[in-house]
């Protein structure tokens, strides 16, 4: 046993250790961008190179959206505030919700289709046993999903994947996604870039 690990690793542990390089990533990444600002400027180097691979930048980066919503590697909130910063407010809502809304589809259909252990490999027992329990309130647990959605402080995608436990249907999936993510995904995307804006002209 290594740092807690046992081996061969499980499913769990692999994915706690690449989420935590995910982490370390998006911090050396951040320091980086706040040490060298006029590469990342408008006009800038990376926003002339996105610019040159034309329709493939916003693929790619609702590629990277939905891998953040199926395999959490990159904290969702940070490739928001990312898409926004380099696709402007309008386009950039457009991408991170496109991303994020297959992500979510994709996650729905992952855990209908190989259930309770693959669900199991992304949280603790405990944060499994608190959630599944609302699958046994019947239309109580369509609400809470909404209501989670919209407010902050609940894990989005974990619940995306709970909801595929369930015995409701996608098309059900897909309305409260549709009517519950994108106006508080907007909002929450602009409240984040703004206090990162404020927190670079502070320091």
């Amino acid at each position: 046993m290594l740092l807690g690990f046992q081996f061969p690793l499980t499913n769990k542990q692999w994915i706690k250790i690449i989420t935590v390089i995910g982490i370390l990533i998006s911090v050396i990444s951040a320091i980086y961008v706040k040490t060298h600002p006029s590469l990342f400027a408008v006009g800038g180097a990376f926003h002339q190179t996105l610019h040159h691979i034309g329709i493939f930048a916003p693929l790619l980066f609702i590629l990277v959206q939905i891998i953040q919503v199926v395999y959490p590697v990159i904290p969702g909130g940070l490739t928001c505030v990312v898409g926004h910063a380099l696709f402007g407010p309008f386009w950039g809502f457009v991408y991170n919700f496109t991303g994020i809304f297959l992500g979510s589809i994709f996650t729905f259909l992952l855990a209908r289709r190989y259930g309770e252990t693959f669900v199991k490999s992304f949280v603790s027992d405990q944060t499994y046993d608190k959630y599944i329990t609302y699958l046994d309130k019947g239309k109580f647990f369509e609400r809470f999903l909404a209501a989670a959605f919209i407010l902050p402080g609940f894990p989005d995608d974990f619940l995306c994947m709970v909801a595929g436990l369930s015995k409701m249907s996608l098309k059900k999936f897909v309305v409260i996604t549709l009517i519950s993510k994108p106006a508080t995904l907007y909002l929450y995307t602009l409240i984040s870039y703004q206090g990162i804006q404020l927190l670079n002209h502070m320091f």
